[in-house]
Parts: structure tokens; C-alpha cells; sequence
């Protein structure tokens, strides 16, 4: 309530400004770090299921161009794995031979 009050008065508490400045600039670094983990840590698994280097996911971190540039790598260039076996299923003979 005391933030809300904050608000709404007309002149604020010079004290309480920079307390809530403090918050926000801790706050900002946490929320960068999350954010760019949200992004990175996806594109290091895929970039190393695709066979491409992991440390490629490090585009990620030019906020716009490296992610589109990571994107059309990954959606242009041959992947280096192998396709994996198709299971195929048999009957077995009828009747059962013993």
C-alpha cells in the first residue's frame, strides 16, 4: 500500500524513489539472465541434436539479427545426424510353430 500511496501523492518521498530505483536496477539484471536463458538452453540442445556445435547458441545473445541468422542456419543447412531406424512391424507366423 505504501507504493500505492507512492502514486498517488503529488510530491514524492525522495528516500522512497530511491528505494524503488534500487529494486528495479537489481531486479533488471536477474530478468535479462532469465530471459536469456529462456532462449539459449533450447537452441544448445538443438543446435547438438542437429550436430552443429552447441556454442553456435551463443547468437542468441545479439538480441534480433543472431537468433534470425541461428534460425536460418538451422532451417537451411544439412543436419549432420543420421535418421533413425524405422521400426517395422511383423506378425508373427500363424499358427505358433514349436
Amino acid at each position: 500500500m505504501q507504493y500505492l500511496a507512492f502514486f498517488l501523492q503529488s510530491e514524492p518521498d525522495p528516500v522512497l524513489v530511491r528505494h524503488i530505483a534500487m529494486i528495479v536496477l537489481a531486479l533488471i539484471p536477474i530478468i535479462i539472465l532469465v530471459a536469456i536463458a529462456i532462449v539459449m538452453v533450447p537452441c544448445w540442445f538443438i543446435l547438438k541434436k542437429a550436430g552443429f556445435s552447441p556454442w553456435l547458441a551463443l547468437l542468441c545473445l545479439i538480441p534480433t539479427l543472431g537468433t534470425l541468422v541461428l534460425l536460418y542456419v538451422l532451417a537451411f543447412a544439412e543436419w549432420k545426424v543420421v535418421p533413425a531406424p524405422q521400426l517395422v512391424w511383423q506378425q508373427p507366423p500363424y499358427p505358433p510353430q514349436a
